[in-house]
């Protein structure tokens, strides 16, 4: 049959709902992460620290293991805040390095190719667009942070002795939401700064410049001004303070270096706000080209 004899009628079978479409891409970024050899070998990478924590963690609790190993010395395997900051900052220091692969792949690609105006003619919004991709970032980035480590205090919960788990709950709930916190600074900040470079090579080194180049110039404020505010511009510290916190875990700082907790989420809701102007500046349906 020819094709001008065909009838053509609007669609009028079932719809998807507007506030699932935002997970196909979601869906397809997670595809496009995971393709790459080098992200699969970044998160084997990242759970030889896991592992390493966990033989921590069943030595602590195994007194023969620990007679025949360590000969009896118990010292340095004490399962306390302490330990699982170290936990928590490892694996969330080796989030930093798989974000700076990760996100570029995800939102420079489509800047590169001119690939928004086909992507935001369909039935999606630039907030979608950005929030697919959020959760993409953030669901693998998961993998690396927070699961292990829920994991790990799930396990030191079994092999301790009865009552330890309920007691250190708020340790648990405090690892999970420092961690939850980091991903998420990581995923937009990530985001937008990948959103500015049409390069993944020159995007992945930003982001690594956006979380270390402000630590140097916090270190000359201090030093100029003789004051600790400075300390709020480097994100390592703040973080560790903040975690610090979360958990429990003894002080680390002079009392006088100590930042308010009240300034550290000031400073991460700035920094977000910050990402998300970048955002809404770039992310545009069409592209002005002046000649």
């Amino acid at each position: 049959m020819s094709v001008y004899k065909h009838d053509y009628r609007a669609y009028t079978g079932r719809v998807t709902p507007l506030w699932s479409r935002v997970y196909v891409l979601a869906r397809y970024g997670l595809a496009e992460v995971w393709s790459s050899k080098i992200t699969i070998g970044l998160f084997t990478l990242s759970m030889l620290p896991v592992l390493i924590y966990l033989f921590g963690i069943y030595l602590a609790n195994n007194p023969i293991a620990r007679m025949m190993i360590v000969k009896g010395n118990a010292r340095g395997f004490s399962i306390d805040a302490a330990y699982f900051l170290k936990v928590l900052a490892t694996q969330s220091w080796i989030a930093l390095v798989v974000t700076a692969w990760i996100a570029p792949r995800l939102i420079t690609f489509d800047m590169a190719d001119n690939a928004l105006p086909i992507l935001l003619s369909h039935p999606i919004s630039r907030v979608g667009y950005v929030f697919g991709k959020f959760v993409a970032l953030l669901a693998s980035l998961s993998l690396i942070t927070w699961i292990p480590c829920i994991l790990l205090f799930i396990y030191q919960g079994y092999s301790s002795p009865q009552g330890w788990a309920v007691a250190n709950l708020s340790m648990g709930f405090g690892m999970m939401a420092g961690a939850l916190i980091w991903i998420s600074f990581l995923s937009i900040l990530g985001l937008a700064l990948s959103s500015w470079v049409k390069w993944r090579v020159v995007a992945t080194g930003i982001i690594f410049a956006a979380v270390f180049v402000p630590a140097g110039v916090g270190g000359v404020v201090n030093a100029i001004l003789r004051t600790r505010w400075g300390l709020l511009l480097n994100f390592p510290i703040i973080m560790s303070e903040l975690w610090q916190r979360l958990l429990g875990a003894p002080e680390f700082n002079w009392p006088r270096q100590q930042i308010p907790t009240i300034a550290i989420a000031a400073v991460l809701a700035i920094a977000c706000g910050v990402c998300v102007a970048m955002l809404n500046a770039r992310i545009r349906a069409r592209e002005v080209v002046r000649g």
